[in-house]
């Protein structure tokens, strides 16, 4: 057992003092080195940086992805010009979407979108997402109106249904020509000008028309496209029914061949008044007899240009006629005509017409027992609207008018139908 070193004795004021503690060990010159120490500080902040954009990613995306408040399909307007924060603000207006203005723009910036927000009428999901908002806004997918054209209507007429229609803009600078417009159902973005209305449907009707002459019977005695347009305007004033459009086509081209007057009333109408379509009272005796370009009772052959802007129907019915000999039409009193190829078979149907109506007229109105009895009907004024021609010639050189008495009932924006005017 080996010996303790003896403890030397200390002096009193030497033991009150405290013991010294060892200096701690010096720091290394390479731990010194500035170079070190930056490249500490650097990491540092990078982890940092790397912490907080983890943190920023986590939170983008779910605001990205989160199920918006939307909660029923909604059609939103972006107004023309509108910059980030008024697309943000219209949104949150509107419900689609719940978050900060800058959040949005962020939002955008992050998924390069920046510039390519477009202006328009959007339809929003339910619950759309932040993502799926702006994705909608970006590829442009905005809402298409169907907009219908109905056939029969002048160009006049169309262009006033598009001045009235308030989903588009500007105003139509010339009026188009008629027989130039194909009526038909479009769809338009709101905002859409009229001018390009008006340019998509001339373009639509020359593809058709010219597909159509392409096809046609080359037996109908109409040499020009614009013929076969004049035609087919008067067939779709003449029937609102589409499985007669070929058959009352035939008629016309029947009279053309045998070089018979039309006699249609349409074309009287559309002299008299033009591109407004409408007369709004029947047509008058002098009225018949009045020289007019238009007035098929006195011309010969074709109108100088259509008298409305047919459909694609009259137009195949035009290039295509029924294969029929019928001359006359004359309507039969179920919202149909009744064909004919002889004027005694007509004269039959428009007896039969006529003895329907005075039934129903007998049936509609009865007088009371206590009433008077009616005084003689006074001759009706040779200008007063009228449902009668002069009576026949004893030897007509050319077979009497073909008429379309009480038509189909009328299409939206159709002429009205007039009353019978028949030879007898």
């Amino acid at each position: 057992m080996s010996e303790r070193p003896p403890i030397s004795p200390r002096s009193p004021r030497a033991a009150l003092e405290p013991e010294q503690v060892p200096p701690p060990p010096k720091r290394s010159d390479r731990a010194r080195n500035p170079f070190v120490i930056v490249g500490n500080a650097i990491i540092t902040l990078l982890l940092i940086a790397m912490i907080g954009a983890g943190s920023v990613y986590y939170y983008g995306r779910q605001v990205l992805e989160a199920p918006g408040p939307l909660k029923d399909d909604k059609i939103v307007n972006i107004p023309q010009r509108a910059g980030k924060r008024d697309i943000a603000e219209t949104l949150n207006r509107e419900g689609v979407t719940d978050v900060n203005p800058w959040v949005f723009i962020a939002s955008v910036a992050a998924l390069k979108a920046s510039s390519d927000l477009k202006p328009g009428e959007y339809s929003f999901q339910k619950n759309a997402s932040l993502r799926d908002v702006i994705a909608t806004i970006v590829e442009g997918k905005v809402v298409q109106h169907a907009v219908t054209i109905p056939e029969g209507l002048t160009s006049e007429q169309i262009v006033a249904r598009l001045s009235d229609n308030d989903i588009f803009t500007g105003s139509v600078r010339e009026l188009p020509r008629e027989g130039t417009l194909l009526p038909e159902t479009y769809k338009f973005p709101r905002g859409t000008p009229r001018d390009q209305v008006i340019q998509r449907m001339q373009q639509a009707h020359k593809r058709v028309l010219a597909e159509i002459w392409e096809r046609r019977n080359q037996d109908i005695p109409v040499k020009t496209p614009e013929q076969l347009v004049t035609l087919a305007s008067i067939v779709e004033k003449e029937t609102g029914k589409p499985d007669e459009r070929s058959r009352v086509a035939a008629v016309f081209v029947n009279r053309l061949k045998q070089r018979i007057k039309l006699q249609s009333d349409p074309t009287i109408i559309y002299g008299i008044v033009g591109g407004k379509g409408t007369l709004g009272r029947p047509i008058k005796r002098s009225e018949i007899t009045q020289p007019s370009p238009y007035n098929t009772y006195v011309i010969e052959g074709l109108p100088p240009g259509p008298i409305a802007n047919p459909g694609r129907a009259s137009l195949e019915a035009a290039a295509n006629p029924a294969r029929t000999r019928d001359l006359f039409f004359v309507a039969d009193g179920s919202g149909g005509h009744a064909f004919t190829e002889t004027y005694d078979a007509h004269q039959k149907n428009v007896a039969k017409l006529r003895a329907m109506e005075k039934q129903i007229q007998n049936d509609t109105v009865e007088p009371a027992e206590d009433a008077p009895a009616p005084a003689a009907a006074a001759p009706a004024a040779a200008d007063t609207p009228t449902a009668a021609t002069p009576p026949r010639p004893s030897q007509p050189k050319k077979p009497p008018a073909v008429r379309p008495a009480n038509p189909a009932p009328a299409r939206q924006g159709a002429v009205q139908p007039v009353p019978p005017v028949v030879q007898r």
